[in-house]
């Protein structure tokens, strides 16, 4: 496995255009692996290929990648990084193994984590009528579809709460019916988008319902209590809408106390 970064150089137009289509970058993303043909699926021998961006600043966006393969980003240097200053040593991206890192992990480990997700559930309003999978839309129920314990169980880790000394409300304050989670959890949750866009097809074949999806971004701080559920949720990504954007969960060290 291999986790790569790519900052994408937002003053070009062609950055743009894939800033603005999920569609667009996932497809550029894919064409990153020699070995794999433009019908393939989002998968390269059996594993995943996940995608996520950070925006930290106007004109700070990362691209990070994790997969299987070894991928070679020229194609995106050209189109939307710096290629006239990128050389053999420093090519424009920076790729590294992701073994030693998955390989490390323990039990009782703690970090900081980020996440970008599509939070949904599924609803209906008649006992009669099907279920239809829905966007979570208000930052407390987003937490809430992070903080499942169920989730949380099958992914290999548990969020971390405050100490009391650090929360601003009382343990055990509600709002609206609801636990207030944003209090009570090393847990944020920012950068919400709803998106809106058309599938791309193969001409000549009918046209499908665009896609519609909610993405949210999680930051916080966890505890590894599953070290092989864990390695799975950082290969494998965690919820819905992968091919998109979503579902990529990075690591990181906690600061020194």
């Amino acid at each position: 496995m291999y986790l790569t970064r790519f900052r994408i150089n937002t003053a070009r137009p062609g950055s743009r255009r894939l800033l603005a289509s999920p569609q667009a970058l996932h497809a550029a993303v894919m064409s990153s692996f020699p070995a794999l043909l433009p019908t393939d699926g989002p998968e390269s021998n059996g594993q995943r290929v996940l995608w996520r961006l950070d925006q930290n600043a106007r004109a700070e966006v990362m691209l990070f990648v994790v997969s299987p393969d070894l991928p070679d980003l020229t194609h995106l240097v050209e189109q939307a990084g710096w290629p006239a200053v990128a050389t053999s040593d420093s090519p424009g991206w920076q790729t590294r193994p992701y073994a030693p890192l998955l390989d490390r992990l323990a039990k009782g480990e703690r970090w900081n984590f980020r996440l970008t997700a599509n939070p949904v559930h599924h609803i209906r309003r008649t006992s009669d009528e099907p279920r239809k999978r829905t966007a979570h839309l208000t930052p407390i129920h987003q937490m809430g579809w992070l903080l499942d314990p169920d989730r949380q169980e099958r992914s290999g880790f548990r969020i971390l709460e405050k100490p009391d000394d650090r929360r601003l409300l009382p343990a055990g304050t509600t709002h609206h019916k609801h636990p207030h989670h944003g209090d009570r959890y090393e847990l944020t949750v920012r950068d919400h988008r709803a998106l809106a866009f058309d599938k791309s097809r193969n001409a000549g074949a009918p046209r499908q319902s665009p896609v519609s999806l909610v993405t949210v971004t999680f930051d916080g701080r966890l505890e590894i209590t599953d070290p092989a559920a864990m390695r799975r949720t950082l290969t494998s990504g965690l919820g819905k809408a992968k091919a998109y954007g979503c579902g990529l969960m990075t690591l990181a060290p906690l600061p020194a106390e």
